[in-house]
């Protein structure tokens, strides 16, 4: 049998060795504390408030110019001078070739010369009518010598009419050896350099734009056509009192500043795209449009009342849905899904799923989780309607 003692001495152990560990518990459970919180996410909010808005249609356009003529020689020859530089603005009257003219003077003093002859031709005939008039009162002369005279005469006077004709046409042609501007407008490039050989009526020299006004072209869908038929409770055309408005942007994006003015509308619908031609006028006092630019047409497509519009970037999609996050009354970050309508200047309006006062992160969202913690800062430029 054991000793009492040492089993005592034993027991005395174990109970020790249990305080002690109980104690170690004791200070690990003691020294334990909570993980601290992660801080606030900062970001940047807009409040929902609607507004009034106009939803926009977007079309390609090309710019025309409200007059071009392509300058053409109405006589042959050898280009001799070129006047304005390629490029140059040119007013009416102003000359812009000359085609060599020395083959014209010298067929103009040739039709002068042979009309001389057929006038003094002419003056004698005339005498030997007048006589031969006057002996056949007496009997002196056959009828046949008189007929004789009276055709002759008669056809030295067609030759002078002929004589002045070819003179008129030799004038002529030697004016149009000298080619002026028909319009007030600028000169496109130069497509014959000097010494060149022009043909008449086939060479083009070159082209002019008269670009005080343009005309901006571009084609609407006929489902877009009736839906401003509607829109405007009538067929819209040049003489409408309140057109719808139109916005011109550059290929740089900025818009240009003067007001387009709706010109015409084709009464026929493309049987091949199924779309309208539609030309705008616009002025362009600093001639900062050209001929054949292209552009972006805005055209207002409906008016909204209360419409909520929020910039693009607070807008997130997941797998063709879309949703934007929210801060809560306890200042947390929730996400809330959203049905998006049309692109309205450099917002997105939002059809369902938001209402007024709603508060909705626009910068900062890819820090966030649904609970996060959120200081929030108020945008500062938030997005208009249209």
């Amino acid at each position: 049998m054991p000793n009492s003692k040492s089993v005592a001495v034993d027991s005395n152990v174990m109970r020790w060795a249990l305080c002690l560990g109980a104690a170690a518990l004791v200070l690990v459970a003691c020294g334990k504390k909570d993980p601290p919180s992660p801080p606030a996410v900062a970001v940047s909010t807009v409040t929902v408030a609607p507004q009034a808005a106009t939803v926009f249609t977007d079309y390609v356009a090309q710019t025309e110019a409200v007059n071009t003529v392509e300058i053409r020689p109405r006589v042959g020859g050898v280009l001799e001078k070129q006047l304005p530089i390629e490029g140059e603005r040119v007013k009416v009257g102003a000359l812009l070739f000359v085609i060599d003219q020395q083959p014209y003077i010298a067929a103009l003093a040739q039709a002068k010369a042979a009309l001389a002859q057929s006038e003094a031709a002419l003056v004698q005939s005339q005498r030997d009518l007048a006589r031969a008039k006057s002996l056949s009162e007496i009997d002196a002369v056959s009828q046949q010598e008189l007929d004789a005279a009276v055709a002759k005469n008669d056809a030295n006077s067609a030759s002078v009419d002929a004589g002045r004709a070819a003179v008129r046409t030799s004038t002529l042609n030697l004016g149009y050896t000298t080619i002026t501007s028909p319009i007030d407008g600028a000169m496109g490039r130069a497509q014959l350099r000097l010494g060149g050989l022009v043909t008449a009526n086939s060479t083009v020299l070159t082209t002019l734009y008269k670009t005080d006004r343009m005309y901006v072209n571009f084609s609407i869908s006929e489902q877009r056509l009736l839906s401003l038929q509607r829109q405007l409770g009538r067929a819209p055309n040049q003489n409408s009192p309140t057109p719808p408005p139109f916005r011109i942007f550059l290929a740089d994006g900025s818009e240009y500043p003067q007001r387009p003015r709706l010109d015409f509308i084709d009464p026929a619908v493309d049987q091949r795209t199924g779309t309208l031609a539609i030309r705008l006028d616009v002025d362009n006092p600093g001639h900062l449009l050209h001929a054949g630019q292209f552009a972006r047409v805005q055209v207002a497509a409906a008016q909204l009342a209360d419409a909520i519009v929020l910039p693009q970037r607070a807008i997130q999609e997941l797998q063709g849905k879309y949703y934007v996050w929210i801060v809560d009354a306890q200042g947390k970050a929730q996400q809330r899904d959203v049905q998006m309508g049309a692109r309205i200047g450099n917002g997105w309006q939002v059809q369902q799923g938001l209402k007024a006062g709603d508060v909705v992160v626009v910068d900062g969202v890819q820090r966030l989780k649904p609970g996060a913690a959120v200081n929030a800062t108020l945008l500062a430029n938030a997005p208009r309607g249209g």
